[in-house]
This record gives C-alpha cells, sequence and structure tokens, in this order.
C-alpha cells in the first residue's frame, strides 16, 4: 500500500506543504506567499503569527487533498528567530530573518571583547537583540526558537519546544563538541537556557502535530540547506549539492567524523551538522555566495535586459560566448572563499560591440564562476573530490546555466528533478523513521536527476580570477569586517 510523508517547508519569502510517496514522488504542493518585511535599510522582520496561519491553511489543505500521512517532516529556513510567551503563544514582537542585519555592532563586540565569533545572520545576537529591546509581559514563560522550533510549537499546539541538531548547530549558541547548548555564548548574549528549545534528532518521532486532522506524528526536523542535500541523494562523503536560489549554498558530506572547530576554514566554508539520527551525527561543510538569482532579478527589474527570469537562458543562447566580457555577481559583497562584504558586483570588457547576450550571458557565465569557487573551497577544505555535483533551485532550470556551470567547474552536472530538494530530505528522514524505508540509503535511491550535463569547453578561470581581484575592496570599510 503507497505511504506519504506530508512536508511544511518553510522558506524565507513563502511556505508549502506537499505529500512524498514511497516511491520519492511529489504531490499535492500548495504554496503561500510569506514575505519579511524591511522597515529600514539592513532590518528584516516577519509576523510570525501570520506565519504560523499561513503553516496551518496550507498543511490543511495538502491533507485535504491527499488524505491520511504517515508522519510529518519540517525543513525550514535557518537562524530566523522568534521569542513567544507560553503563556499566551504570542510573540513579544516582530520576530527577525536570518538576513536581519541590527546586530553587526554586537558582533564585532562579541569579537573584540570576549573572542566569540558569531556573524548577524546566525541566531545568538539576534535572540539577545530581542529580549532587551522587546517589552516582556509580567509572569511570561518566555521561549526562544528558530523557525522550526516555532512551527513544531504550532503543529502541537503548545506541546513542543524542540530543535534538531542540523538546526541548532548554526545558532551561534550551541557548543560543537558536546551538541548541547554553549553556556559561556549564552551568559554573554543574556540568555537564559530554560527558554531555549530541546535539541532532538533530525530523524525520529518527537510529537503529534494535534493540530491536524489524524494528529500525525512528527518524525523530522531539519534545516532547509541540509534537508537540499539529503534530498539529493548526498549521504556519501565527497557528495555535493548546490542550491541556486536567491543565493547560493553548497553543502558537501563529510561523514560522521566530527571536525574540531565551528570555526569557518581556510578555504572559506563552515562545518555544519549535515544530519543525526538515533545512531550517529552526520557532517558536512557549507559554503556560501551571497548573491545568484539576485542577479538575474537585477538585469529584469533593475536593467530591464530581460522581462523574466526564464528569458535569461533565451536570450544568452543568442551568441556562442560572451566575446571577452567578464561579470562578477557581488551585488552584495563575496562569500566563500574570500568573504569580503566591500566587494562589488562588475562588468570588464565591455567593447562597443558588446550586446545585451553578452551581457546576459556574462551574468549567468558569472554566477557559475562563484559556483565552481565554492566547489573549489569545499574540496580544499574537506580533502574530498567532487567529480560530479547535483543541483536544485529556480536557476537549477535554465539550461544556460546549467551548461556553464559544467564548463566553468569541469565537473558533471545533475539536475534534481525537482526545484526545491529540501521537501524530499525532510520526508526521507520523517519516513525511515516511522518505517516507510528501512534506511535513509533505500531512500535516497529513490532519487534520479532530471538531467545530468557533461562539459562541452571550459570557460577562463584565470580570467574570472583577475575580475575577482579587481572587484574585491570596492568598499574598504565594509571589506574590514569579519565574522
Amino acid at each position: 500500500m503507497a505511504v506519504s510523508v506530508l512536508v511544511i517547508d518553510v522558506g524565507t519569502t513563502g511556505l508549502r506543504a506537499a505529500v512524498v510517496r514511497n516511491d520519492g514522488s511529489v504531490a499535492h504542493l500548495n504554496y503561500e506567499l510569506c514575505s519579511p518585511t524591511s522597515p529600514f535599510a539592513g532590518l528584516v522582520e516577519f509576523d510570525a503569527l501570520a506565519m504560523r496561519d499561513a503553516v496551518l491553511r496550507v498543511a490543511s489543505k495538502t491533507l485535504a487533498q491527499a488524505g491520511k500521512v504517515d508522519a510529518v517532516g519540517i525543513t525550514t529556513q535557518r537562524a530566523s528567530t522568534v521569542v513567544w510567551d507560553a503563556n499566551t503563544g504570542l510573540p513579544i514582537g516582530p520576530s527577525l530573518s536570518w538576513q536581519d542585519l541590527r546586530t553587526v555592532g554586537e558582533c564585532i563586540t562579541a569579537k573584540i571583547e570576549h573572542n566569540l565569533t558569531l556573524a548577524p545572520n546566525q541566531t545568538a545576537t539576534k535572540a539577545s537583540w530581542m529580549l532587551k529591546n522587546y517589552p516582556i509581559p509580567a509572569g511570561a514563560d518566555i521561549r526562544i526558537g528558530t523557525v522550526d522550533t516555532w512551527v513544531a510549537y504550532v503543529l502541537s499546539k503548545g506541546a513542543l519546544h524542540v530543535t534538531d541538531h542540523s538546526n541548532a548547530a548554526v545558532t551561534g549558541l550551541l557548543d560543537p563538541l558536546t551538541q548541547s547548548w554553549s553556556q559561556r555564548s549564552l551568559s554573554l548574549m543574556g540568555v537564559d537556557e530554560s527558554m531555549l528549545p530541546t535539541v532532538i534528532t533530525s530523524s525520529g518521532v518527537v510529537g503529534n502535530a494535534t493540530a491536524l486532522d489524524g494528529a500525525p506524528p512528527i518524525a523530522s526536523m531539519v534545516g532547509d540547506q541540509q534537508g537540499s542535500l539529503i534530498g539529493q541523494g548526498c549521504i556519501e562523503p565527497g557528495k555535493t549539492k548546490i542550491t541556486f536560489g536567491t543565493g547560493g549554498m553548497l553543502d558537501i558530506f563529510t561523514g560522521s567524523a566530527a571536525p574540531t572547530s565551528a570555526q569557518r576554514s581556510t578555504g572559506g566554508t563552515f562545518p555544519i551538522v549535515a544530519y543525526s539520527d538515533a545512531h550517529s551525527m552526520n557532517w558536512g561543510a557549507e559554503a556560501i555566495m551571497l548573491s545568484a538569482g539576485t542577479n538575474i532579478d537585477w538585469l529584469c527589474n533593475d536593467m530591464r535586459l530581460i522581462d523574466t527570469p526564464q528569458q535569461s537562458h533565451d536570450v544568452a543562447a543568442q551568441c556562442e560566448s560572451t566575446d571577452g566580457v567578464v561579470y562578477v555577481p557581488a551585488l552584495l559583497g563575496l562569500g566563500t572563499p574570500r568573504w569580503d562584504y566591500g566587494a562589488r558586483g562588475s562588468l570588464f570588457g565591455i567593447t562597443r560591440g558588446t550586446s545585451r547576450s553578452h551581457i546576459v550571458r556574462a551574468v549567468l557565465e558569472g554566477i557559475a564562476h562563484r559556483g565552481t569557487d565554492l566547489i573549489e573551497a569545499a574540496e580544499t577544505d574537506s580533502g574530498l573530490t567532487t567529480t560530479s555535483v547535483r543541483i536544485d533551485g529556480g536557476m537549477s532550470k535554465n539550461p544556460t546555466f546549467v551548461q556553464a556551470l559544467a564548463n566553468a567547474s569541469q565537473r558533471t552536472i545533475e539536475v534534481s528533478p525537482v526545484t526545491e530538494a529540501t521537501t524530499l530530505g525532510a520526508a526521507f528522514l520523517a519516513g525511515v523513521a516511522v518505517g516507510t524505508w528501512k534506511s535513509l540509503p533505500e531512500a535516497v535511491s529513490t532519487w534520479s536527476p532530471a538531467a545530468v550535463v557533461a562539459p562541452n569547453k571550459a570557460l577562463d578561470r584565470a580570467q574570472w580570477n583577475e575580475a575577482l581581484n579587481r572587484a574585491s575592496g570596492w568598499i574598504p570599510e565594509l571589506s574590514a569586517l569579519d565574522f
């Protein structure tokens, strides 16, 4: 008999619910926009109550279409922070997105005064700021959580206050050696451990989703990037995926050996928990591109060179090469491996003969070069070799871009059959926990690429590195920042 897992996937700008069958197919997908707001430059907030209501709507709609499910999996954006009063179930103020930069100063202070390395996109300084700046009701039972914690709380009608290792590890509050909350970090941030969720395994039944019909068991919780890693079957050392969405996120699976440090490595990657279960903790390394699809939005909305993101393929395909034009996609600075927040987007090599198609192709190839930077950094830090890379995200549907990535990296590119592989990853973890699949290897064996693209020429990496050098350090005071 066919069985299925309901997955709730909460992203930065929207959320979805879908069911994944035991053959790995996805059905009954429902989506709602749930965008953050930006009251001032650098501030990014979201309404946790609106998110709560949207989660219940899309989950209930999917259940009504699909019928009974065997389990629920939760996968979410990471490090975005909600603080609420458990007595009322109400947030004490606007929730802070991972994109929010209001705590840059606190991160700098933590580094200078306490030698504690925190980034403003982590939970630690966000939670501290909220506790200091929002009014706390008298007698409140304060809870702090990332989005996965909030969703589990909502689905269980307040019975659960939990997070998994993959989400907890990127908060800046977890001790990587003990996998428990760091007393030093908590003390410096002014956060009481009693406010924080219990850290649980990524795969395993933790409670029931009593807010949904049938109260199915909640059987997995996983960060979105780790969900994508698992969803694309990357559970062997060296297996690598990149998600090309608004930004670009590479994750490489490194195995069960724990890293010796939680800090950024020499190649510019960070250690992550890939997933955990009752038997083991599994690790990976992550590399970050600060802007990927954002550059395509820039071509559409600001430069007006194309009408839709999809048109970037058609326009770029009108020329066989960029004719020497190079674009550095550093609209928000450069992430891995340089971590230069003062670098800026740049176009080089323009001549009187440069056309619209040359520029559009250069943008796609620039993003492909940055993807290759991430691959090379991951290999440097992990000591592993990647002969093929699996990709998902909106840009994975662009044939010109996928070929450019193969040509820049000189690796085979395997395209995910679903744009958001996070859904598959959360389903695989939940399904294993309730017996839909006997093991994770059996679950991921259902994954099959929609396309396999091999290199058909080489892009000029030496010229690319020269362009990177010229785009770097454009705003020196921002380039001096280091998190």
